[in-house]
């Protein structure tokens, strides 16, 4: 572990402890970090990042590392969470690398300057948007999926190249040890440094202003962090969490749709920004529907959860806690509720009888506990979903595609998925990223490099239309001001001309 420095204690300078653990935990120092950043910030300026054959060298140590190091992966989030080797390789590991995958197909296309409409006037000049690097960008990641909200921004920052400086959860100690370990061995040591820091340090790690930030987590940290970086005019992407809701009418496949929640609800043991938070079902289904989950979760997980291999465990006791006090406070148990906090461990669970006002519907937590709530009408659950803040995400599920076209028209959220959940979160072709109080910017694939690049407008200009210019210049006249309107108008295309005259 790095020595203190021969200075006055401060926060900064006292060993992270892990209170789950009782272990030291590795820290980085605010003048280490001070100084990542002038390295960073130098390589930067070298311009090596510039090349589209060094951003693809990136891109393909980030997959070879993923690829090599699968094991130690699965280890750490086993020991971090108790994640499934099968939640972190389709989560975690694979998403990352098609990610990767995706941007190496794309680069080239990325990279190329687009040209936009011009006027009379400018009909011989060259008018681009060049997607322009921004420079040393901070990724601040979460820890309920420590490698892919990581790594993820990482393949748009590198694909857009820049340098950039990732900062893991520190609740996900060994996933942030690993990285912090493995990335300095694959990646360029200059333009890119892992750095080990609590969320107590976030303020002033963000202070050291940085030309963009990126940071998902929960709203309370993402203000704090926006708030800071606004001091230094520093843009941030905020992906944030939020209470996700999912409708389910009285006309849908019951079997299929139970599944597909309960998998989303339940993977990861309910840890996810990205999961339903709680069902409105039609009255009409709500028996049929609660029988149905309790079936599935035994399926799921057999009549001991606490023994599936399959299920995870909270990350530590400050999120057990508040989970378990989620519990006790709001419904129902319909099956489930079952805590054991020397194994951070609550039983997948069911909740009815749950009113809009208890505190599982009004506040975020994470924890395997999924509340039933009944309405009479798509109408009511469109009232009920527009009531709260706007959502990272909304589920409907029906047979009927109106129910469908109404729930996604009529409600807002950053994303949208019918007859599924978590899906669109895992598309490099979909932007993803929040609305309103669940966040700001969005991400993955062509959305990330745009998220990592200024759109810089060129005009590149020829002085062969000095005898269409000129009439710009004074003395000012009439007839030369309505040339000058008339060359440096666009036309209206989607207008007739017998529209215009």
């Amino acid at each position: 572990m790095t020595s203190l420095p021969s200075r006055s204690p401060s926060k900064w300078f006292q060993v992270l402890q892990r209170t789950r653990l009782g272990e030291p935990c590795m820290k980085t120092y605010p003048l280490e970090c001070e100084d990542l950043l002038k390295r960073a910030r130098a390589a930067f300026h070298s311009r090596r990042t510039m090349e589209e054959s060094f951003r693809l060298a990136q891109l393909e140590a980030l997959v070879r590392m993923l690829g090599e190091h699968e094991c130690d992966f699965v280890d750490a989030l086993g020991r971090d969470l108790h994640k499934p080797r099968f939640e972190t390789i389709m989560s975690e590991l694979i998403l990352v690398k098609n990610e990767a995958f995706h941007a190496i197909n794309n680069l080239k296309k990325w990279m190329q300057p687009e040209h936009v409409e011009k006027s009379l006037s400018t009909t011989l000049d060259e008018c681009v948007v060049v997607s322009e690097p921004l420079g040393v960008v901070l990724i601040i990641g979460v820890w309920c999926n420590p490698v892919q909200l990581c790594l993820v921004p990482l393949v748009g920052a590198i694909a857009a190249g820049n340098c950039a400086i990732i900062n893991p959860s520190d609740y996900t100690r060994h996933t942030a040890e690993l990285l912090h370990r493995e990335i300095p061995a694959y990646l360029d040591n200059e333009c890119f440094h892992v750095i080990l820091t609590g969320v107590s340090d976030l303020a002033e790690v963000v202070e050291l202003k940085f030309d963009h930030v990126f940071f998902s987590g929960n709203r309370e940290e993402g203000s704090r962090v926006a708030q800071t970086a606004a001091r230094t005019v520093t843009p941030t992407t905020l992906i944030l969490g939020g209470k996700n809701p999912c409708y389910v009418d009285q006309d849908c496949d019951i079997r299929t749709t139970v599944q597909r929640i309960t998998w989303a609800r339940f993977h990861n043991a309910g840890q996810s920004i990205v999961a339903p938070d709680y069902i409105l079902c039609h009255t009409d289904i709500k028996v049929r529907l609660v029988q149905a989950l309790k079936c599935c979760l035994m399926g799921f997980y057999g009549s001991d959860p606490q023994e599936s291999h399959s299920f995870g465990r909270m990350v530590n006791l400050e999120m057990f806690n508040h989970a378990k006090d989620m519990l006790w406070r709001s419904g129902k148990v319909e099956v489930g509720g079952q805590v054991i906090e020397a194994e951070k461990y609550i039983a997948p669970t069911i909740l009815t009888d749950v009113s809009e006002s208890d505190p599982i519907i009004q506040q975020h937590f994470f924890g395997p506990i999924l509340p039933v709530l009944a309405v009479n009408s798509v109408e009511e659950a469109i009232a009920f979903i527009n009531k709260q803040e706007k959502p990272l995400c909304v589920y409907a599920y029906s047979s009927n595609s109106k129910v469908i076209s109404k729930i996604m028209t009529e409600t807002s959220s950053g994303s949208f998925c019918s007859n599924d959940s978590v899906l669109q979160s895992l598309m490099v072709a979909l932007p993803f990223g929040g609305v309103g109080a669940s966040g700001m910017g969005s991400y993955h694939g062509r959305y990330s490099f745009d998220t990592f690049s200024h759109k810089k407008s060129c005009l590149l200009r020829s002085t062969r239309l000095e005898c269409v210019t000129y009439l710009r210049y004074p003395p000012y006249e009439d007839r030369n001001l309505s040339l000058l309107t008339w060359a440096s108008t666009l036309s209206q295309k989607s207008l007739g001309w017998c529209q215009i005259l």
